[in-house]
């Protein structure tokens, strides 16, 4: 091999080495735009200590966050006090159901959100009859519902829920 070929695979393993090490070194928080401190402002002081996959994270969410709405904001507020209020072992149950959901295939989780959305649209009183509905049944009478609901069309379903 030659010395210029040498030295140019020498010089990328450097460069890629250096990259890999600013990955692991994080975000200072002198580096972050005026917008992402401004929004990242309760974490600056354990700024240096968080993780970059945490950093990287949080500069994701404070970037989503300014494109929101203020009603999409008021939303996320609400969930976040909600989240907060919870005990740990509904945080875990809540993480295990996202983690499960996150490995169905692409059109399962469409079919999933496509219901949900078609539920949040309900008015208030018909959601706390279908809740309360499906807390009487048993685990069996659930299972079968959810083959049922799986098997008919958004129309048929409706109809099946709202009967």
């Amino acid at each position: 091999m030659n010395r210029f070929l040498r030295l140019v695979i020498l010089v990328g393993g450097m460069f890629a080495a250096s990259l890999a090490w600013g990955d692991v070194q994080g975000t200072s928080w002198d580096q972050l735009t005026k917008e992402e401190q401004q929004s990242l402002q309760p974490f600056k002081e354990q700024w240096p200590a968080l993780s970059p996959e945490k950093q990287g994270r949080l500069r994701k969410n404070a970037e989503k966050w300014s494109r929101m709405s203020a009603d999409e904001r008021r939303d996320a507020q609400e969930r976040f006090q909600r989240w907060q209020k919870m005990s740990p072992e509904q945080k875990e149950k809540i993480r295990k159901r996202f983690s499960e959901f996150r490995k169905l295939p692409p059109e399962e989780q469409e079919r999933i959100r496509s219901r949900y959305r078609w539920f949040r649209k309900l008015p208030p009183e018909q959601r706390e009859v279908l809740r309360e509905r499906w807390h009487r049944m048993s685990p069996e009478e659930r299972k079968n519902m959810r083959e049922r609901l799986r098997n008919l069309t958004p129309e048929e379903q409706q109809k099946l829920l709202l009967r």
